[in-house]
């Protein structure tokens, strides 16, 4: 069974290199700034425009979402914002969810993501006791794909074809982790 109260309050889960802290109001300018990041979006598949004042509004609300997490990636001694992450999409009937992370511009190649994906899929498996969590990565995101594997997801799949940017076509990959894989395995 979910534990639905270790989803409705946003934790701080912290490791040897980055901090996870519930995504909040003081963090929408550094996040506003990643989302303009061309190489960013093109890694996310980003195609909407967001405002300032859009950022500021979605950072201010996520506290209060009971349906997911919305976490920043700090550094844990001086607080500067990494990046952010989310698991969102809940299927409370599977016992599944969707993951995401998009590190600022500029932080990725340096195992940021690995240990912040770990540390979330930690606090998942164990504290709101999901299933199952499961992502999408564009084929052209190799090093996402290596942080993905790194952190215990395994390939489910191909959509082909499934995205469009900059007038290409190009594959979703599907990847997914379970409990007990997670529990079972070194990458934790």
């Amino acid at each position: 069974m979910i534990n639905r109260a270790a989803l409705s309050v946003k934790p701080t889960l912290t490791g040897e290199r980055v901090r996870l802290v519930p995504l909040a109001l003081r963090h929408a300018e550094d996040f506003w700034r990643s989302v303009q990041d061309p190489e960013l979006r093109r890694l996310t598949g980003t195609v909407r425009e967001f405002t300032l004042a859009d950022t500021e509004q979605w950072c201010a609300d996520r506290a209060d979402q009971p349906d997911r997490l919305d976490l920043a990636i700090e550094d844990p001694h001086t607080g500067e914002f990494l990046g952010e992450l989310a698991l969102n999409e809940l299927d409370p009937d599977n016992h599944s969810a969707s993951f995401r992370i998009a590190l600022a511009p500029g932080r990725p190649g340096r195992g940021l993501g690995p240990e912040a994906t770990r540390l979330l899929l930690r606090h998942v498996f164990e504290e709101i006791r999901l299933n199952r969590v499961h992502l999408e990565v564009f084929e052209y995101n190799p090093r996402a794909v290596r942080s993905y594997e790194k952190a215990g997801f395994v390939h489910e799949g191909r959509s082909r074809q499934a995205l469009k940017w900059d007038g290409q076509y190009h594959d979703v990959l599907h990847m997914a982790v379970l409990r007990e894989e997670w529990l079972a395995g070194d990458a934790r």
